[in-house]
């Protein structure tokens, strides 16, 4: 499972770590067709997860996070034009309207362009209200950032919302608990790996695509290669950087996840 931000050529320095290029999507596309594997969305392996359905041989999800002004425009034709279906998470308060978020400044779609994604064949998740480190957060603020996020994108695209996308990954298990209070049938993190049949329904493994990430990197990606495979435990540094982030943000407040 792959997970990319912005696809821009000039983005801010911000994202840029996170940005490619479109030509370096539309490279890593082809590359992930030519592999022979099959691109689905977070939806079919949902129900695959929950014995519902079955993937089709050496599946791949593409997921896109944040909700940047060009994923309703070339980054969505790009995946059309190959036949690709894939998720994009949206952050609700960076795309709405009068609405504030953590993210800063950066061009990014509406809230009104969310149903256009679905016509190119992207499916939409949600990415919280803010994008917080929500591993920090108290039970209140948590509530909100999760089913906040959720109700507005169903009120504008007029169906259910079943998948979330941690900001930055952070979750911990009581985050995972208060996503599937929420409603969410799966939520996803980064952890920096594969994904694999046994991997957690909500914290699913995704690939952080970098800049500097190549079409060979890409390639052995999809071979299996180059990362290891979740699930796996939390690494001492893991749980002391979370220990960490929850104390500081009882200092400073709700702190950007990024």
């Amino acid at each position: 499972m792959l997970l990319y931000h912005a696809v821009m050529a000039d983005p801010p320095n911000w994202i840029a770590e996170f940005t490619v290029t479109p030509r370096q999507l539309e490279d890593h596309l082809d590359v992930i067709r030519d592999s022979g594997r099959t691109p689905v969305t977070i939806g079919a392996l949902a129900a695959h997860l929950a014995g519902r359905a079955p993937l089709p041989p050496r599946p791949v999800v593409l997921t896109f996070d944040d909700g940047f002004a060009d994923l309703p425009g070339r980054t969505a034709e790009a995946l059309a034009a190959r036949g690709m279906p894939a998720t994009a998470y949206l952050t609700t308060g960076a795309i709405t309207p009068g609405r504030r978020s953590l993210l800063p400044p950066a061009p990014m779609m509406t809230l009104d362009q969310a149903a256009s994604l679905e016509a190119y064949g992207l499916e939409v998740g949600a990415h919280t209200v803010s994008h917080a480190q929500l591993d920090t957060l108290g039970r209140t603020a948590l509530r909100h950032e999760l089913t906040a996020s959720k109700a507005v994108l169903e009120d504008a695209l007029g169906h259910c919302v079943d998948h979330l996308a941690y900001p930055h990954g952070y979750n911990s298990p009581a985050v995972r608990r208060a996503a599937r209070a929420a409603g969410y049938a799966t939520a996803v993190a980064v952890r920096h790996a594969l994904s694999s049949e046994r991997d957690e329904a909500y914290r699913i493994a995704r690939l952080i695509v970098r800049r500097g990430h190549t079409p060979a990197d890409v390639a052995a990606w999809m071979r299996g290669e180059g990362a290891r495979a979740a699930p796996y435990r939390d690494s001492p540094l893991t749980v002391g950087w979370r220990l960490y982030r929850r104390t500081r943000a009882v200092v400073k407040g709700p702190v950007f996840a990024g």
